[in-house]
């Protein structure tokens, strides 16, 4: 991808709890001149904006309609019980499912959580969203179970959160509209989140490639060295050869000192 290929701007979609911070930093850094534009929405709106391309890539919480979008697994975020600080529930590092059965567990409407039997007693009414719900928690009318990133983005310091080992789990996913050919800017992204060099084949070329001028110079430096290594190897081209360690190189004529010039006599 040229230059002049490279469109001026990529518009990547993100959910609550999920920090694109990292990815960003290092797409600036690579591609300067294609600015990113992060565009917040819900979890319920992610998958609809890609579809209609209000984005060109997002970070969406699975699942989504692979036969509109696709979508690589990044990573499963633990679940977590938001509890007050000074419930019964803090003083063990983890809780189960059937520790919750006696509790008012609130189930907003954005629950992110795929469930197959709602735990603990359920509330009179739904809360319209997980914020809401948080603020029904700090009002002691309730606990919440989500992802622990939603417990960290929604923090109180009236309260708390443990892990929930045997909840369902939400999984977080890089997504973007089913096409035969993946956009070259969305490969560009998925090289950051999968940690891709920046000379990945996978990814844009970093350094530009040789111009077939110097290649031309190269490939005609590489055949003098090899012609000189082979005139130099047999004695074959004229050329002088080395004498062997420890030995003298005779004077030019016959051996055995028959030169036509009288050698000089040994002592005795």
């Amino acid at each position: 991808m040229t230059g002049s290929d490279i469109p001026s701007s990529f518009r990547l979609a993100y959910v609550p709890g999920v920090t694109p911070t990292k990815w960003v930093r290092v797409w600036r850094e690579r591609l300067p001149h294609t600015s990113l534009e992060l565009v917040q929405a819900t979890a319920a709106e992610a998958p609809g904006l890609l579809a209609s391309g209000g984005a060109d890539a997002g970070l969406v919480r699975l699942p989504v309609d692979r036969g509109v979008l696709s979508a690589i697994p990044l990573y499963t975020e633990t679940t977590v019980v938001v509890i007050p600080k000074d419930h019964v529930a803090t003083a063990a590092e983890e809780v189960s499912l059937a520790e919750l059965s006696d509790e008012i567990v609130l189930h907003p409407l954005d629950d992110l959580l795929d469930w197959e039997t709602l735990p603990g007693r359920p509330a009179v009414e739904r809360p319209a969203t997980t914020a809401d719900a948080i603020e029904l928690v700090a009002a002691g009318v309730g606990v919440l179970l989500v992802p622990q990133s939603l417990a960290r983005l929604h923090h109180r310091k009236d309260l708390t959160y443990r892990p929930v080992p045997d909840a369902p789990e939400s999984r977080v996913a890089l997504s973007w509209p089913e096409a035969e050919v993946t956009p070259d800017l969305v490969e560009e992204f998925i090289g950051i989140v999968r940690g891709r060099t920046v000379n990945s084949t996978r990814g844009r070329a970093a350094t530009p490639p040789r111009p077939a001028k110097d290649k031309a110079k190269a490939k005609a430096k590489d055949k003098a060295k090899d012609k000189a290594k082979r005139g130099g190897a047999g004695g074959g081209s004229g050329a002088r050869q080395k004498p062997a360690a420890g030995r003298k190189p005779q004077s030019g004529g016959r051996a055995g000192g028959q030169s036509g010039k009288r050698g000089k006599p040994r002592g005795r």
